[in-house]
């Protein structure tokens, strides 16, 4: 019981520090610190995740900053996937899903510490926007290519919410400042909006494919999540973004090197 608190604290104050991304390690910090399996870790993880996720995407909507017909489009499209990630999690070995999720955190990683390069040298990233907002209207211009490429993203995202438990962040965020011409702050508020969305469809998907969520500890692993968010916050003012990125990179980096070698002992 003490310890779902202690790991419920640690990675809600992560999630207050980094934003919803910080969710990835709630799926490790279950495996590892719990010994579940990422089958069972994975709802849970959603759970927190998706909790996190619509707090902020709540403060984006009064805010005006989310693209409403592009979450929509994803959550659509995303939310069908779940399942499918879910059904093909069931299927692989344990081996393979620690390795999966082990590779996402070092792409997660490689990209924070690439931002926190380019921002002490202060470089500015090439515009390459395929879908463009209308600098009048504020909207998106709808087209076969703008639809297409919010229905990938949506697949996508909705497709590695059911296979790993992670809310699809790191999948929507730079894609959508690939190819888009949208704000950072818009960009964020609408994956924000996304992730809760198909976040709570991959939970409803992994209890319909039979996952039984310990109710008890899923709840206390949650509002230990709430209070570690509440102090992650409070301590976000008064720590620089970048070394807050870096600092999250290298905890990314050594969990994922723990995950490789927890692999290799399935083997």
């Amino acid at each position: 019981m003490e310890i779902t608190v202690i790991l419920g604290i640690v990675v809600g104050a992560v999630l207050g520090l980094t934003g919803a991304g910080g969710g990835i390690l709630a799926v490790p910090a279950l495996v590892t610190g719990m010994g579940w399996s990422m089958q069972q870790a994975a709802p849970v993880a959603l759970i927190a995740v998706a909790g996190g996720a619509a707090l902020g995407a709540v403060e984006g909507l009064k805010k005006g900053l989310v693209r409403y017909k592009a979450a929509l489009v994803m959550v659509i499209s995303g939310l069908p996937l779940t399942s499918a990630g879910v059904r093909v999690a069931n299927i692989l070995p344990q081996r393979w899903l620690l390795g999966a999720f082990a590779l996402v955190m070092l792409i997660v990683a490689g990209r924070l510490l690439k931002q926190a390069r380019m921002a002490a040298s202060r470089v500015v990233a090439e515009d390459g926007a395929w879908v463009r907002l209308d600098s009048t209207t504020g909207r998106f211009h709808w087209s076969w290519t703008t639809a297409s490429l919010f229905v990938s993203i949506g697949a996508l995202t909705g497709f590695m919410t059911g296979l790993l438990g992670v809310g699809g962040g790191f999948v929507i965020v730079p894609l959508l400042r690939r190819f888009t011409n949208m704000s950072m702050h818009g960009i964020v508020a609408t994956s924000l909006l996304v992730i809760a969305l198909v976040g709570s469809g991959g939970v409803v998907a992994a209890v319909v494919h039979g996952m039984v969520l310990p109710l008890q500890t899923t709840a206390l692993f949650a509002l230990a999540i709430a209070i570690g968010m509440l102090l992650g916050r409070r301590l976000a003012s008064r720590i620089v973004e970048r070394h807050v990125q870096l600092g999250f990179s290298l905890v990314l980096i050594i969990v994922a090197l723990g995950l490789i070698y927890k692999a290799t002992l399935n083997f």
